[in-house]
């Protein structure tokens, strides 16, 4: 008798997960906003994507792949002159499948020119064609952002960040992957103790720190500040930049590539320094430290390794 029933509970509970697994909830929302407002959500769960349009409104569609909705997250919606947001808590404290915070996906659409604000705990966050200021905090995941004009101020402890085609002035914050941003039309700080860094086409100045891995920079058009105790420097200055910087490194070699005609005076220090570039000379030669002009000086470019050599070239 007890094993019949242990068979009939076991039957329904098999039956129950694949209705389970397939259950999906969606709530969608409207609320009143024109464009120079601003947008906030502040949620415990889900991945959150955000897109600009050229329509008015905050369109929200929320979904749960798994669970009902109404049972994982109180959800508060406002609105107000200028403004609009969303909040969303966990109903329970703990949840019994691991996976439930990343069945929940948030799809936004906004009008391009709103200052957002997202945090979430539960999911990496994607912003694009967004016209104006944002930012964003994640401690579930990765943030990606692309065709963005406006300033962005992003922190995650949950994966890598990634900029694209961004106008305006960039800090970028990871301690759970790394940095990479292209075509960057503006000043970068970017900081990761969990991978590396590599930035191709900013215009600004740039200020990158790591201590997850090292450092790579392409066609840097401002003054160049990289710090690294977890690998080696790879930098190449625009032409016409005789802005200089100062590069260190205690985790690998230093490589570095300006302009031949730019106005620069170099200091350099390593196990080896090897150059190519017509510099004037100060003081003594040694193997393992340079100090010259370029052109005619000016600006300092620091570059020094306690982990391995430094190489200066032109580009």
């Amino acid at each position: 008798m007890h094993s019949t029933r242990s068979l009939v509970f076991a039957a329904l509970a098999l039956a129950a997960v694949p209705a389970f697994a397939a259950a999906e909830t969606r709530i969608e929302k409207d609320l009143k906003l024109d464009a120079g407002g601003h947008f906030s959500i502040d949620t415990d769960m889900g991945k959150v994507t955000v897109v600009g349009s050229t329509d008015s409104g905050a369109h929200i569609v929320v979904t749960s792949r798994h669970k009902d909705l109404n049972e994982l997250l109180s959800l508060r919606f406002d609105e107000s002159a200028g403004s609009a947001s969303v909040v969303a808590r966990k109903k329970h404290r703990f949840e019994l499948f691991s996976g439930m915070r990343d069945s929940v996906e948030w799809q936004i659409r906004l009008p391009a020119q709103t200052r957002i604000s997202i945090e979430t705990s539960g999911g990496s966050i994607d912003v694009s064609a967004m016209r104006d200021a944002a930012r964003l905090d994640t401690s579930g995941g990765g943030i990606h952002v692309r065709d963005q004009v406006g300033d962005v101020d992003c922190d995650t402890s949950g994966g890598g960040i990634t900029l694209k085609d961004i106008k305006g002035r960039v800090k970028a914050e990871t301690s759970g992957g790394g940095v990479e941003g292209r075509a960057i039309d503006g000043p970068v700080h970017a900081e990761s103790s969990g991978g590396s860094i590599e930035l191709e086409g900013v215009t600004g100045d740039i200020d990158a720190d790591t201590s997850g891995g090292g450092i790579r920079i392409v066609d840097a058009g401002g003054k160049v500040r990289a710090d690294t105790s977890g690998g080696g420097i790879e930098a190449s200055f625009a032409r016409g930049n005789s802005a200089g910087g100062t590069l260190e490194t205690s985790g690998g070699g230093i490589e570095v590539a300006v302009d031949p005609t730019a106005d620069l005076s170099i200091e350099a220090s390593g196990n080896a320094v090897r150059t190519d570039l017509p510099l004037r000379v100060h003081g003594e030669i040694t193997h393992g430290r340079l100090s010259g002009s370029l052109g005619n000086g000016g600006n300092v470019l620091r570059l020094h390794t306690s982990g391995g050599s430094v190489r200066i070239q032109g580009l």
